[in-house]
């Protein structure tokens, strides 16, 4: 994936009528917890293979297991066709941030280092708040 010049209001305002409240909803608590960090379009072949267009929110370079490290981002926003994701790179004690949160981030899909959120109304927001303001912490 490649860091782009593209709008990233425009990938909101982009999204499917069904997801767009989420994506802007999303939108603003990132910015909330990512105060002063970057906020640009990333598009491409992600995980899978299949082409995204994520807004990436502050600026990290990523160790890989395999190969050189790259830059990306600390948080990720991303329409899907049936749900919103957040990408969160970021680690503590060797393990992705959303491990220790997964229980608690309410009726979600939890991966390494991605949620898959179907609704908004699904979430608990202030464990999200709490998750990315401890990954703006682990990234700056």
């Amino acid at each position: 994936m490649e860091r782009t010049n593209a709008d990233p209001d425009a990938v909101v305002t982009a999204s499917a009528v069904e997801r767009r409240e989420d994506m802007q909803a999303l939108d603003e608590v990132i910015r909330e917890c990512l105060p002063g960090r970057s906020r640009a379009v990333w598009t491409g072949k992600f995980w899978g293979g299949t082409d995204q267009a994520i807004i990436g929110y502050g600026d990290i370079v990523q160790d890989r297991p395999r190969g050189p490290s790259v830059a990306w981002f600390a948080v990720g926003l991303a329409a899907q066709q049936r749900h919103c994701s957040v990408y969160v790179n970021a680690v503590d004690d060797g393990q992705y941030l959303i491990a220790a949160y997964s229980d608690r981030l309410g009726k979600v899909k939890v991966g390494a280092a991605a949620i898959s959120i179907r609704r908004l109304a699904d979430v608990d927001l202030d464990v999200l708040r709490e998750l990315l303001c401890r990954a703006d912490e682990l990234t700056r």
